[in-house]
Protein backbone atom coordinates (compact mmCIF):
# COMPACT_ATOMS: atom_id res chain seq x y z
CA UNK A 1 0.00 0.00 0.00
CA UNK A 2 1.57 3.29 -1.12
CA UNK A 3 2.03 5.78 1.79
CA UNK A 4 -0.09 9.29 1.55
CA UNK A 5 1.81 12.68 0.91
CA UNK A 6 2.10 13.62 4.75
CA UNK A 7 2.63 17.13 6.28
CA UNK A 8 2.46 18.35 9.61
CA UNK A 9 -0.13 21.53 9.26
CA UNK A 10 -2.76 21.30 6.36
CA UNK A 11 -4.55 24.43 6.07
CA UNK A 12 -8.08 24.93 4.46
CA UNK A 13 -8.08 28.01 1.85
CA UNK A 14 -6.02 30.14 0.36
CA UNK A 15 -8.02 33.46 2.07
CA UNK A 16 -6.17 36.10 4.51
CA UNK A 17 -6.71 33.73 6.95
CA UNK A 18 -5.09 30.89 5.61
CA UNK A 19 -1.98 33.02 4.00
CA UNK A 20 -1.57 34.22 7.13
CA UNK A 21 -1.41 30.85 8.70
CA UNK A 22 1.30 29.93 6.40
CA UNK A 23 3.33 33.11 6.33
CA UNK A 24 3.52 33.22 10.46
CA UNK A 25 5.14 29.52 10.53
CA UNK A 26 7.45 30.23 7.96
CA UNK A 27 8.61 33.01 10.09
CA UNK A 28 8.74 30.85 13.17
CA UNK A 29 10.63 28.19 11.20
CA UNK A 30 8.07 25.49 10.38
CA UNK A 31 8.07 24.57 7.03
CA UNK A 32 6.24 21.28 6.54
CA UNK A 33 2.56 23.01 5.46
CA UNK A 34 0.07 22.69 2.87
CA UNK A 35 -2.18 25.00 1.80
CA UNK A 36 -5.01 23.46 -0.23
CA UNK A 37 -7.11 26.08 -2.32
CA UNK A 38 -10.43 25.31 -4.07
CA UNK A 39 -9.90 27.53 -6.81
CA UNK A 40 -7.36 28.84 -9.23
CA UNK A 41 -5.94 32.23 -7.74
CA UNK A 42 -5.58 33.11 -3.99
CA UNK A 43 -7.57 35.97 -2.41
CA UNK A 44 -10.54 34.25 -0.64
CA UNK A 45 -13.57 36.70 -0.10
CA UNK A 46 -11.49 39.50 -2.12
CA UNK A 47 -10.83 37.03 -5.40
CA UNK A 48 -14.43 36.14 -5.02
CA UNK A 49 -16.44 39.73 -4.73
CA UNK A 50 -15.86 41.52 -8.06
CA UNK A 51 -18.79 43.02 -8.06
CA UNK A 52 -19.26 47.03 -9.56
CA UNK A 53 -18.05 49.27 -6.20
CA UNK A 54 -16.71 46.05 -4.41
CA UNK A 55 -14.50 47.78 -1.53
CA UNK A 56 -13.92 46.84 2.53
CA UNK A 57 -16.06 49.52 4.61
CA UNK A 58 -13.30 48.53 7.28
CA UNK A 59 -10.16 51.56 7.12
CA UNK A 60 -7.37 50.63 4.83
CA UNK A 61 -5.04 51.33 7.94
CA UNK A 62 -6.26 48.22 9.87
CA UNK A 63 -6.98 45.92 6.95
CA UNK A 64 -3.67 44.66 6.48
CA UNK A 65 -1.01 41.95 8.95
CA UNK A 66 0.28 43.61 11.13
CA UNK A 67 3.75 42.21 10.43
CA UNK A 68 3.11 43.56 6.60
CA UNK A 69 2.06 46.82 6.43
CA UNK A 70 0.96 48.54 3.38
CA UNK A 71 2.23 51.99 2.45
CA UNK A 72 1.21 51.93 -0.82
CA UNK A 73 -3.31 52.82 -0.28
CA UNK A 74 -4.40 54.52 -2.25
CA UNK A 75 -7.59 55.52 -0.27
CA UNK A 76 -8.55 55.29 3.65
CA UNK A 77 -10.98 52.48 2.83
CA UNK A 78 -9.92 50.36 -0.20
CA UNK A 79 -11.44 49.03 -3.18
CA UNK A 80 -11.22 45.12 -3.90
CA UNK A 81 -8.53 45.04 -7.40
CA UNK A 82 -6.06 46.97 -4.65
CA UNK A 83 -6.90 44.48 -1.16
CA UNK A 84 -6.14 41.66 -3.82
CA UNK A 85 -2.99 42.86 -5.19
CA UNK A 86 -2.05 43.36 -1.79
CA UNK A 87 -2.29 39.68 -0.79
CA UNK A 88 -0.80 38.46 -3.49
CA UNK A 89 2.42 41.29 -2.99
CA UNK A 90 2.23 39.61 0.82
CA UNK A 91 2.34 35.87 -0.69
CA UNK A 92 5.16 36.63 -3.02
CA UNK A 93 7.22 38.60 -0.40
CA UNK A 94 6.71 35.64 1.68
CA UNK A 95 7.46 33.04 -0.24
CA UNK A 96 4.84 30.67 0.05
CA UNK A 97 2.80 30.57 -2.97
CA UNK A 98 4.84 27.31 -3.89
CA UNK A 99 2.82 25.90 -0.80
CA UNK A 100 -0.33 26.32 -1.91
CA UNK A 101 -1.90 23.58 -4.02
CA UNK A 102 -4.34 25.12 -6.35
CA UNK A 103 -7.52 23.39 -8.14
CA UNK A 104 -7.24 21.07 -4.65
CA UNK A 105 -10.54 21.62 -2.81
CA UNK A 106 -11.22 19.54 0.45
CA UNK A 107 -13.96 17.43 0.12
CA UNK A 108 -13.25 15.38 3.23
CA UNK A 109 -10.80 15.82 5.97
CA UNK A 110 -11.38 12.77 8.81
CA UNK A 111 -9.65 12.11 12.23
CA UNK A 112 -8.08 8.74 12.59
CA UNK A 113 -8.01 7.87 16.19
CA UNK A 114 -5.64 4.93 15.52
CA UNK A 115 -3.08 6.93 13.67
CA UNK A 116 -3.73 10.28 15.71
CA UNK A 117 -4.08 12.31 12.08
CA UNK A 118 -6.03 13.96 9.85
CA UNK A 119 -7.12 11.83 6.67
CA UNK A 120 -7.91 14.40 3.50
CA UNK A 121 -9.25 13.80 0.44
CA UNK A 122 -8.72 16.58 -2.00
CA UNK A 123 -9.17 17.60 -6.13
CA UNK A 124 -5.48 16.93 -5.98
CA UNK A 125 -5.45 13.72 -4.68
CA UNK A 126 -5.44 12.26 -0.94
CA UNK A 127 -2.68 13.40 1.96
CA UNK A 128 -2.72 12.82 6.04
CA UNK A 129 -1.71 15.68 8.26
CA UNK A 130 -1.21 15.97 12.21
CA UNK A 131 -2.72 19.35 12.27
CA UNK A 132 -5.78 20.95 10.36
CA UNK A 133 -6.26 24.48 10.05
CA UNK A 134 -10.20 24.98 8.68
CA UNK A 135 -9.20 28.94 7.09
CA UNK A 136 -12.30 28.40 4.58
CA UNK A 137 -13.98 31.84 5.67
CA UNK A 138 -16.90 32.54 6.78
CA UNK A 139 -17.62 35.16 3.61
CA UNK A 140 -17.10 31.75 1.31
CA UNK A 141 -20.40 30.29 0.20
CA UNK A 142 -22.80 32.05 -0.97
CA UNK A 143 -26.56 31.95 0.83
CA UNK A 144 -29.01 31.71 -2.04
CA UNK A 145 -32.89 32.66 -1.69
CA UNK A 146 -35.64 29.42 -1.66
CA UNK A 147 -37.79 31.61 -3.63
CA UNK A 148 -40.46 29.91 -5.40
CA UNK A 149 -39.90 29.90 -9.36
CA UNK A 150 -36.22 31.45 -8.92
CA UNK A 151 -35.03 28.36 -11.62
CA UNK A 152 -37.89 29.20 -13.93
CA UNK A 153 -36.78 32.74 -14.90
CA UNK A 154 -35.19 33.05 -17.94
CA UNK A 155 -32.64 36.26 -17.83
CA UNK A 156 -29.72 35.93 -15.80
CA UNK A 157 -30.18 35.39 -12.06
CA UNK A 158 -26.57 35.69 -9.73
CA UNK A 159 -25.26 36.03 -6.62
CA UNK A 160 -22.95 39.12 -5.75
CA UNK A 161 -19.89 37.01 -5.20
CA UNK A 162 -20.56 34.64 -8.43
CA UNK A 163 -20.78 38.51 -10.58
CA UNK A 164 -21.93 37.75 -14.29
CA UNK A 165 -19.19 40.39 -16.11
CA UNK A 166 -20.59 39.08 -19.13
CA UNK A 167 -23.92 40.76 -18.42
CA UNK A 168 -24.39 43.74 -20.39
CA UNK A 169 -26.43 46.20 -18.07
CA UNK A 170 -26.67 49.15 -19.74
CA UNK A 171 -30.43 50.50 -19.79
CA UNK A 172 -31.52 47.25 -18.76
CA UNK A 173 -34.70 46.74 -15.97
CA UNK A 174 -32.29 45.26 -13.06
CA UNK A 175 -33.93 43.31 -9.22
CA UNK A 176 -31.47 43.50 -6.76
CA UNK A 177 -32.81 41.59 -3.36
CA UNK A 178 -31.51 42.59 -0.40
CA UNK A 179 -29.73 45.29 1.29
CA UNK A 180 -26.57 43.96 3.14
CA UNK A 181 -22.55 45.25 2.97
CA UNK A 182 -22.72 44.36 -0.58
CA UNK A 183 -26.22 45.95 -1.96
CA UNK A 184 -25.61 49.19 -0.71
CA UNK A 185 -22.10 49.13 -3.24
CA UNK A 186 -23.49 47.91 -5.86
CA UNK A 187 -26.90 49.71 -6.14
CA UNK A 188 -25.18 53.35 -6.50
CA UNK A 189 -22.58 51.44 -8.60
CA UNK A 190 -25.41 50.56 -11.53
CA UNK A 191 -28.07 52.65 -10.57
CA UNK A 192 -26.95 55.27 -13.55
CA UNK A 193 -26.35 52.51 -16.16
CA UNK A 194 -29.25 50.76 -15.67
CA UNK A 195 -32.95 51.54 -17.18
CA UNK A 196 -34.44 50.19 -14.15
CA UNK A 197 -33.72 49.09 -10.61
CA UNK A 198 -36.07 47.79 -8.39
CA UNK A 199 -34.07 46.97 -5.14
CA UNK A 200 -36.73 44.24 -3.02
CA UNK A 201 -35.38 44.78 0.81
CA UNK A 202 -36.47 42.73 4.10
CA UNK A 203 -35.60 45.55 6.91
CA UNK A 204 -34.06 48.96 6.58
CA UNK A 205 -30.31 48.70 7.41
CA UNK A 206 -28.78 51.58 9.28
CA UNK A 207 -26.48 53.31 6.74
CA UNK A 208 -23.56 55.61 8.32
CA UNK A 209 -21.58 58.08 6.44
CA UNK A 210 -18.56 56.80 5.02
CA UNK A 211 -15.49 58.60 6.63
CA UNK A 212 -13.42 58.16 3.51
CA UNK A 213 -10.96 59.80 1.47
CA UNK A 214 -8.00 59.62 -0.79
CA UNK A 215 -4.53 59.86 0.70
CA UNK A 216 -1.95 62.33 -1.31
CA UNK A 217 0.88 61.79 -2.86
CA UNK A 218 2.83 63.17 0.33
CA UNK A 219 0.78 60.94 2.79
CA UNK A 220 1.58 57.61 0.55
CA UNK A 221 5.49 58.87 1.08
CA UNK A 222 5.67 59.52 4.45
CA UNK A 223 4.40 56.27 5.45
CA UNK A 224 6.62 54.54 3.18
CA UNK A 225 10.05 56.63 4.23
CA UNK A 226 9.21 57.51 7.86
CA UNK A 227 9.88 54.93 10.59
CA UNK A 228 6.58 54.28 12.87
CA UNK A 229 4.11 56.45 10.66
CA UNK A 230 2.10 54.19 9.71
CA UNK A 231 2.15 52.44 12.96
CA UNK A 232 0.83 55.59 14.76
CA UNK A 233 -2.06 55.91 12.07
CA UNK A 234 -2.63 52.17 12.36
CA UNK A 235 -3.08 52.49 16.28
CA UNK A 236 -5.27 55.58 15.80
CA UNK A 237 -7.67 53.87 13.85
CA UNK A 238 -7.38 50.64 16.10
CA UNK A 239 -8.31 52.60 19.10
CA UNK A 240 -11.44 54.93 17.55
CA UNK A 241 -12.68 51.29 16.59
CA UNK A 242 -12.22 50.10 19.81
CA UNK A 243 -14.22 53.23 21.29
CA UNK A 244 -17.75 51.22 19.73
CA UNK A 245 -17.68 48.66 22.06
CA UNK A 246 -18.80 51.20 24.77
CA UNK A 247 -22.04 51.52 22.83
CA UNK A 248 -22.83 48.17 21.60
CA UNK A 249 -21.87 46.04 24.49
CA UNK A 250 -20.87 48.02 27.58
CA UNK A 251 -23.95 50.93 27.60
CA UNK A 252 -25.87 50.41 24.96
CA UNK A 253 -27.95 53.53 25.22
CA UNK A 254 -25.43 55.31 23.63
CA UNK A 255 -26.34 54.13 20.34
CA UNK A 256 -29.47 56.11 20.39
CA UNK A 257 -27.10 59.19 20.19
CA UNK A 258 -25.98 57.85 17.23
CA UNK A 259 -28.60 56.72 15.81
CA UNK A 260 -30.33 60.24 15.85
CA UNK A 261 -28.03 61.80 13.88
CA UNK A 262 -27.90 58.88 11.23
CA UNK A 263 -31.57 60.11 11.04
CA UNK A 264 -30.99 63.61 10.77
CA UNK A 265 -28.93 63.07 7.88
CA UNK A 266 -31.61 60.54 6.18
CA UNK A 267 -34.12 63.30 6.73
CA UNK A 268 -31.87 65.16 5.01
CA UNK A 269 -31.09 63.31 2.03
CA UNK A 270 -33.96 61.82 1.38
CA UNK A 271 -36.93 64.03 1.08
CA UNK A 272 -39.27 61.92 -0.08
CA UNK A 273 -41.82 60.97 2.49
CA UNK A 274 -42.74 57.58 1.75
CA UNK A 275 -38.61 56.77 0.65
CA UNK A 276 -37.67 58.26 3.56
CA UNK A 277 -40.67 56.11 5.39
CA UNK A 278 -39.52 52.49 3.62
CA UNK A 279 -35.94 52.99 3.99
CA UNK A 280 -35.73 53.82 8.05
CA UNK A 281 -34.39 51.26 10.38
CA UNK A 282 -37.47 49.94 13.21
CA UNK A 283 -34.26 48.40 15.10
CA UNK A 284 -31.54 49.76 17.72
CA UNK A 285 -28.34 50.93 16.00
CA UNK A 286 -25.66 48.33 15.75
CA UNK A 287 -28.16 45.07 16.48
CA UNK A 288 -27.92 44.21 13.00
CA UNK A 289 -24.51 44.75 10.85
CA UNK A 290 -24.26 48.51 10.63
CA UNK A 291 -23.43 49.53 6.65
CA UNK A 292 -21.36 52.95 5.75
CA UNK A 293 -22.11 54.88 2.57
CA UNK A 294 -22.58 58.38 0.98
CA UNK A 295 -23.95 57.19 -2.45
CA UNK A 296 -26.30 54.24 -1.09
CA UNK A 297 -29.47 57.05 -0.24
CA UNK A 298 -28.69 59.23 -3.13
CA UNK A 299 -28.99 56.71 -5.50
CA UNK A 300 -32.32 55.38 -3.86
CA UNK A 301 -33.75 58.82 -4.32
CA UNK A 302 -33.35 58.69 -8.51
CA UNK A 303 -36.26 58.11 -10.39
CA UNK A 304 -35.32 54.69 -12.04
CA UNK A 305 -35.16 53.13 -8.49
CA UNK A 306 -38.17 51.67 -6.60
CA UNK A 307 -37.45 50.19 -3.11
CA UNK A 308 -40.13 47.38 -2.84
CA UNK A 309 -40.55 46.21 0.49
CA UNK A 310 -43.14 43.86 0.01
CA UNK A 311 -41.93 40.11 0.31
CA UNK A 312 -41.72 38.26 -2.99
CA UNK A 313 -44.08 35.51 -3.58
CA UNK A 314 -42.72 34.07 -6.99
CA UNK A 315 -40.45 34.56 -9.79
CA UNK A 316 -41.46 33.59 -13.56
CA UNK A 317 -40.25 33.63 -16.59
CA UNK A 318 -39.48 37.34 -16.88
CA UNK A 319 -40.91 39.15 -13.67
CA UNK A 320 -40.65 39.27 -10.15
CA UNK A 321 -44.47 38.81 -8.33
CA UNK A 322 -44.48 40.64 -4.57
CA UNK A 323 -47.16 39.51 -1.99
CA UNK A 324 -49.46 42.30 -2.85
CA UNK A 325 -49.87 40.82 -6.64
CA UNK A 326 -47.20 43.36 -8.02
CA UNK A 327 -45.62 42.10 -10.74
CA UNK A 328 -42.50 43.98 -11.69
CA UNK A 329 -40.15 42.65 -15.68
CA UNK A 330 -36.86 42.39 -15.15
CA UNK A 331 -34.17 41.56 -17.59
CA UNK A 332 -31.82 40.54 -14.56
CA UNK A 333 -31.46 39.14 -10.73
CA UNK A 334 -28.71 40.02 -8.37
CA UNK A 335 -28.65 38.10 -5.47
CA UNK A 336 -27.46 40.25 -2.37
CA UNK A 337 -28.51 37.89 0.08
CA UNK A 338 -25.38 37.43 2.06
CA UNK A 339 -23.19 34.09 2.71
CA UNK A 340 -23.79 30.75 5.08
CA UNK A 341 -22.33 32.19 8.27
CA UNK A 342 -23.71 29.32 10.59
CA UNK A 343 -24.00 26.12 8.42
CA UNK A 344 -20.66 26.86 6.26
CA UNK A 345 -20.47 23.89 3.97
CA UNK A 346 -17.15 23.28 5.39
CA UNK A 347 -19.03 22.18 8.15
CA UNK A 348 -20.15 19.44 6.26
CA UNK A 349 -16.90 18.03 5.34
CA UNK A 350 -14.76 17.84 8.65
CA UNK A 351 -15.31 14.54 10.63
CA UNK A 352 -14.05 14.09 14.62
CA UNK A 353 -12.97 11.34 16.89
CA UNK A 354 -16.49 9.72 17.17
CA UNK A 355 -17.27 9.75 12.89
CA UNK A 356 -19.97 13.07 13.24
CA UNK A 357 -19.03 15.97 11.47
CA UNK A 358 -18.65 19.98 12.68
CA UNK A 359 -22.18 20.24 11.38
CA UNK A 360 -24.04 17.18 13.07
CA UNK A 361 -22.02 18.13 16.05
CA UNK A 362 -23.37 22.40 15.77
CA UNK A 363 -26.81 21.19 14.58
CA UNK A 364 -27.26 18.63 18.02
CA UNK A 365 -25.38 21.36 20.46
CA UNK A 366 -25.32 24.68 19.01
CA UNK A 367 -22.41 26.53 17.07
CA UNK A 368 -19.93 26.77 19.89
CA UNK A 369 -16.53 26.42 20.57
CA UNK A 370 -13.59 27.24 22.77
CA UNK A 371 -12.03 30.89 22.16
CA UNK A 372 -13.24 31.12 18.78
CA UNK A 373 -11.16 28.51 17.98
CA UNK A 374 -11.09 24.75 18.80
CA UNK A 375 -13.76 22.31 19.49
CA UNK A 376 -14.45 19.36 21.60
CA UNK A 377 -13.95 15.71 19.93
CA UNK A 378 -11.71 17.12 16.81
CA UNK A 379 -8.07 16.85 18.26
CA UNK A 380 -5.60 18.72 16.30
CA UNK A 381 -8.45 20.81 14.46
CA UNK A 382 -8.31 24.88 14.56
CA UNK A 383 -10.41 26.83 13.10
CA UNK A 384 -9.92 30.49 11.86
CA UNK A 385 -12.76 32.93 12.74
CA UNK A 386 -14.72 30.17 14.53
CA UNK A 387 -17.47 30.32 17.12
CA UNK A 388 -18.18 33.90 18.88
CA UNK A 389 -14.81 35.51 16.87
CA UNK A 390 -16.11 37.54 14.63
CA UNK A 391 -15.76 41.34 15.64
CA UNK A 392 -18.74 43.78 14.21
CA UNK A 393 -16.88 47.25 14.45
CA UNK A 394 -13.21 46.02 13.78
CA UNK A 395 -10.89 44.26 11.42
CA UNK A 396 -11.61 40.20 10.67
CA UNK A 397 -7.91 40.63 10.75
CA UNK A 398 -7.20 41.11 14.06
CA UNK A 399 -9.10 37.96 15.08
CA UNK A 400 -7.05 36.25 12.54
CA UNK A 401 -3.05 37.22 14.02
CA UNK A 402 -4.92 36.25 17.32
CA UNK A 403 -5.74 33.34 16.75
CA UNK A 404 -2.46 32.48 14.44
CA UNK A 405 -0.85 32.96 17.59
CA UNK A 406 -2.78 30.85 19.70
CA UNK A 407 -2.17 28.04 16.64
CA UNK A 408 1.69 28.72 16.87
CA UNK A 409 1.68 28.50 20.99
CA UNK A 410 -0.17 24.86 20.33
CA UNK A 411 2.53 23.64 18.01
CA UNK A 412 5.46 24.68 20.10
CA UNK A 413 3.75 23.28 23.45
CA UNK A 414 3.48 20.13 21.51
CA UNK A 415 7.23 20.20 20.10
CA UNK A 416 7.96 21.19 24.08
CA UNK A 417 5.89 18.48 25.80
CA UNK A 418 5.86 15.80 23.44
CA UNK A 419 2.68 16.04 22.57
CA UNK A 420 0.59 14.20 20.21
CA UNK A 421 -2.65 15.93 20.25
CA UNK A 422 -4.33 18.39 21.95
CA UNK A 423 -8.27 18.48 22.42
CA UNK A 424 -10.04 20.82 23.98
CA UNK A 425 -12.02 19.18 26.82
CA UNK A 426 -15.67 19.06 26.97
CA UNK A 427 -16.30 21.00 30.07
CA UNK A 428 -14.14 23.39 29.71
CA UNK A 429 -15.50 24.52 26.62
CA UNK A 430 -19.41 24.03 28.32
CA UNK A 431 -17.96 26.62 30.84
CA UNK A 432 -16.34 28.85 28.44
CA UNK A 433 -19.54 29.25 26.40
CA UNK A 434 -22.02 29.60 29.58
CA UNK A 435 -19.75 32.42 30.40
CA UNK A 436 -19.33 34.16 26.92
CA UNK A 437 -23.24 34.53 26.41
CA UNK A 438 -23.75 36.06 29.62
CA UNK A 439 -21.45 39.15 27.86
CA UNK A 440 -24.55 39.13 25.68
CA UNK A 441 -27.30 40.49 28.04
CA UNK A 442 -28.16 43.89 28.19
CA UNK A 443 -26.01 44.30 24.66
CA UNK A 444 -27.29 46.34 21.12
CA UNK A 445 -26.98 42.58 19.78
CA UNK A 446 -29.69 40.42 22.05
CA UNK A 447 -32.01 43.52 22.96
CA UNK A 448 -35.03 41.17 20.76
CA UNK A 449 -35.97 44.20 18.44
CA UNK A 450 -34.33 42.55 15.35
CA UNK A 451 -33.34 39.19 14.13
CA UNK A 452 -29.72 38.90 12.02
CA UNK A 453 -27.40 36.82 11.05
CA UNK A 454 -25.58 37.26 14.61
CA UNK A 455 -28.18 35.62 16.71
CA UNK A 456 -29.77 31.93 15.45
CA UNK A 457 -33.05 30.76 15.72
CA UNK A 458 -32.67 30.05 19.55
CA UNK A 459 -31.78 33.50 20.41
CA UNK A 460 -28.06 32.53 20.86
CA UNK A 461 -25.48 34.89 19.35
CA UNK A 462 -23.03 32.79 17.97
CA UNK A 463 -20.95 34.69 15.90
CA UNK A 464 -19.61 37.73 17.65
CA UNK A 465 -17.39 38.11 20.49
CA UNK A 466 -18.95 40.62 22.48
CA UNK A 467 -15.85 42.62 24.43
CA UNK A 468 -13.02 44.96 23.11
CA UNK A 469 -10.67 43.01 20.91
CA UNK A 470 -7.49 43.37 22.95
CA UNK A 471 -8.88 40.76 25.30
CA UNK A 472 -9.86 38.36 22.54
CA UNK A 473 -6.14 39.05 21.71
CA UNK A 474 -4.96 38.48 25.68
CA UNK A 475 -6.86 35.59 25.77
CA UNK A 476 -5.32 33.64 22.76
CA UNK A 477 -2.29 35.29 23.50
CA UNK A 478 -0.70 31.98 25.35
CA UNK A 479 -1.70 28.15 24.54
CA UNK A 480 -3.75 27.18 27.70
CA UNK A 481 -2.59 23.67 27.35
CA UNK A 482 -4.52 22.72 31.06
CA UNK A 483 -7.86 23.29 29.69
CA UNK A 484 -7.20 20.28 26.80
CA UNK A 485 -6.95 16.68 26.92
CA UNK A 486 -3.83 15.49 25.57
CA UNK A 487 -1.78 12.19 23.96
CA UNK A 488 2.08 11.83 24.17
CA UNK A 489 4.37 11.09 21.06
CA UNK A 490 5.22 7.18 21.12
Amino acid sequence: MTELPHTRVAIIGAGFAGLGVAIRLRQQGIDDFVVFERADDLGGTWRDNTYPGAGCDVPSQLYSYSFARNPHWTHSFSTQPQIQQYVRDVVDRHGVREAIVFDGEVTRACWNDDMARWEIQTGRGAYTADILVSAGGPLSAPRLPDIKGIDTFRGPVFHSARWDHEFDRAGKRVAVIGTGASAIQIVPSIAGEVGRLDLYQRSAPWVLPRMGRRYSWLERRYYRHVPGAQWLARAGVYWARETMVLWQSKYPPLADFFSFGARVRLWWVIRDRELRRKVTPDHRLGCKRMLISNVYYPALARDNVEVVTDGIAEIRERSIVTDDGTEREVDAIVLATGFRIDDSPTFDLISGRDGRTLAEVFAAGGLCGYKGTTVADFPNLFLMIGPNSVLSYTSAIFTIESQITYLIEAITTMDADGLRTVEVREDVQAAYNRDLQKKFDGTVWNTGECTSWFVDENGHNATLWPDFSFRFHRMLKNFDVEAYETTRSE
